[in-house]
């Protein structure tokens, strides 16, 4: 059987669905034995539980987490991996984080609530690392903001809508976050004895406008091992790109490790399921057992 991994799943720990023991029971159903947990800014899916339920069913998780920088022109999203979960360093530096976004959020609901929206703020706040992508969804799930909603849109938007439309850069519900750096959260990560790998880089084309050059100058200042070349991204309008090809050869030219994510919240029928199952992906054997070994060293 060939073999599968997944190097960036999401669990409730962050804004993914299913929890760490359901995660390894889905990644099991799809076949996948080698799994990484990369919440947002939080390592708390980790547990001597989780480890014990994985190993127990033949699973093996690699430790990870993803976090959430900053530049001039975009957030950016840095992915470490097999680092020391017990580096307090790291895990003071994530609580900073982490509470950045409480403060973050009240300071989105506030600007929400004068546009006309009603919000959520306390249930929100329960949710250990809150994103906007959770913000969005209470908006736009409550249906008393229904009305509102098709007086501003027309329609019921898309939490990506609404976020690129309301809460980004430059929108009436924009707030800054307080946050680091790529290269700072590279040097976190290399401090706690992991790897750095610079996620979805194919994200921030379509998002963000950057371009190979400027990807370029990402992974150079972050001192980046690698990229997540492996990714299939879907737009705001749920179209697919996939451009792996491009990604894995921008990987060779630059003497990059490459690497391999679902980056899985939940099944819905649109994004890619754990494993990446049924998405034109294609590692051999050779590349699989390459990341695998790299990431243990």
């Amino acid at each position: 059987m060939e073999k599968i991994i997944d190097l960036h799943i999401h669990t409730n720990c962050s804004d993914g669905q299913l929890s760490p023991m359901e995660v390894v029971d889905k990644a099991i159903s799809n076949g996948v034995f080698d799994i990484a947990i990369a919440d947002h800014d939080t390592i708390e899916a980790y547990s001597e539980e989780l480890f014990q339920y994985a190993n127990n069913k033949g699973v093996h998780i690699i430790p990870a987490v993803e976090i959430s920088t900053k530049i001039k022109k975009c957030g950016i999203h840095v992915l470490g991996y097999n680092f020391d979960l017990n580096n307090k360093e790291l895990l003071d530096r994530l609580k900073l984080l982490r509470n950045a976004r409480h403060n973050y959020l009240y300071g989105v609901a506030k600007k929400l609530e004068e546009l006309g929206y009603i919000v959520h703020t306390s249930e929100l706040d329960k949710i250990e690392a809150v994103t906007k992508a959770h913000i969005s969804l209470d908006v736009i799930t409550n249906p008393d903001n229904k009305e509102k909603l098709i007086e501003e849109f027309g329609y019921i938007p898309d939490k990506g809508e609404f976020i690129e439309t309301i809460m980004n850069e430059g929108c009436p519900a924009y707030v800054l976050k307080d946050t680091i750096t790529p290269g700072e959260a590279a040097e976190l990560i290399r401090n706690a004895g992991g790897k750095v790998v610079l996620a979805h880089p194919v994200a921030y084309k379509y998002e963000d406008g950057l371009g190979d050059e400027d990807i370029l100058s990402l992974v150079s200042d972050m001192k980046a091992d690698g990229i997540e070349a492996n990714y299939i991204y879907i737009d705001r309008n749920n179209n697919k790109i996939n451009e792996i090809n491009h990604w894995n050869e921008f990987a060779k030219n630059h003497k990059l490790h490459i690497s391999i994510g679902s980056d899985f919240h939940k099944e819905d029928g649109i994004h890619p399921t754990i494993g990446l199952l049924g998405e034109d992906v294609i590692l051999t054997e050779d590349d699989i057992s390459s990341i695998l070994e790299w990431l243990s060293e």
